[in-house]
């Protein structure tokens, strides 16, 4: 029996972020590639980090030709199922939208994987609202958590969707004890300098915590941004009186990023950014065993099982923050069996290969 064939049209890494690192398992899926014939087209217009949210020359042609390498894909091959995994909002979604279009004139089936917020803050704006739903008319939406859902119910009808949570490798060499033996107890947050990502935030909860008289460290690690630089980050600690308790280690990959997550007693990450969606940095700390506190942006909610593995908090509220890691704090046992059971919760539900028999499922039942 002659294989079907799927298009795939994705970003792809560089640069690694979170719906770029799905696609790539997705590629790599080794049943998916076995069932089906897979051509992949990479959406991506951006080739490191500090090409996103610019105009180039180089961005414009790479555009240019991811276009007309589906154009040719789709003039001759027949797909049974084209899938993409655009932007839903703003100039990303511009970009993206001709190729969904290009798709549903060469009569293809369609299905679109949300990996981003922020439809409801367009919808009724030009030409958003016309655009969105010729895009979304007739396809299949696959969200990573029902808590999306009201982003994007203005354009999307609940029959056309699909629910599939993103899913990471498992990394842990060896069985990793609950129980850490700092001295001093170690947060750490892990994301880039990003304000939204609640950078300042956390610093304003260990000045509330050093007031309070706790000893603790905070270590960041991630890439600069424009808003903060590590110089710029710098200044902040220093004003909140916080040299040698929040420092920042600047990006981190590999044995170097893991040896963070398995130094560390907990994991904060309490981010407002409003196209935060189901963030694979909490999935690694739980894998890591660690107790995370967060807040409900975006389907976190569908992460964190508040007091259960962690702590939901107020977003943009430095003292929220700061008392559930008060908590943990005061109660190392209560820390440890949250680790437990975040373990717990991620091998059942957000492993790669949970991720990878969904996927094969979902496009099973669609093509």
């Amino acid at each position: 029996m002659q294989k079907r064939r799927i298009l795939f049209i994705t970003p792809l890494p560089p640069p690694v972020h979170g719906s770029a690192m799905v696609s790539q398992y997705i590629k790599e899926n080794e049943e998916l590639n076995e069932n089906f014939i897979c051509d992949f087209v990479n959406l991506s217009t951006s080739r490191n980090i500090d090409e996103i949210g610019k105009k180039s020359l180089m961005k414009y042609l790479r555009f240019i030709g991811a276009y007309f390498i589906t154009f040719w894909k789709l003039l001759t091959h027949r797909y049974a199922l084209c899938y993409l995994a655009i932007t839903c909002y703003g100039i990303g979604f511009l970009k993206d939208a001709p190729f969904v279009l290009l798709c549903k004139l060469f009569r293809r089936r369609v299905m679109i994987h949300q990996h981003n917020k922020g439809m409801s803050s367009c919808v009724s704006k030009n030409p958003y609202k016309w655009l969105l739903p010729l895009v979304y008319k007739n396809t299949k939406v696959i969200l990573l958590s029902w808590y999306l859902y009201p982003d994007i119910e203005q354009v999307v009808k609940k029959e056309q969707i699909i629910i599939c949570p993103n899913g990471i490798p498992e990394t842990l060499e060896k069985d990793l004890c609950f129980e850490h033996s700092n001295n001093v107890p170690q947060l750490l947050f892990l994301s880039n300098l990003i304000p939204s990502k609640g950078v300042y935030t956390l610093l304003d909860a260990c000045k509330v915590l050093k007031e309070k008289g706790y000893n603790l460290v905070c270590n960041y690690v991630g890439g600069e941004s424009k808003e903060i630089t590590k110089d710029v980050f710098a200044r902040a600690v220093e004003e909140r009186g916080l040299t040698g308790i929040a420092i920042y280690h600047g990006p981190k990959y590999g044995n170097d990023k893991k040896a963070f997550f398995t130094g560390s007693d907990i994991f904060v990450f309490p981010t407002f950014y409003h196209n935060e969606c189901f963030p694979l940095v909490i999935l690694e700390a739980m894998q890591n065993k660690l107790p995370v506190i967060s807040t409900d942006e975006g389907g976190i909610p569908d992460i964190i099982e508040n007091g259960i593995n962690g702590f939901v908090c107020k977003r943009n509220d430095a003292n929220s923050t700061a008392d559930a890691i008060e908590q943990l704090l005061n109660n190392k046992d209560k820390a440890i069996q949250m680790g437990q059971n975040g373990y717990r919760l991620f091998k059942e539900k957000f492993t790669l290969e949970q991720f990878n028999r969904s996927i094969i499922q979902i496009v099973k039942e669609n093509i």
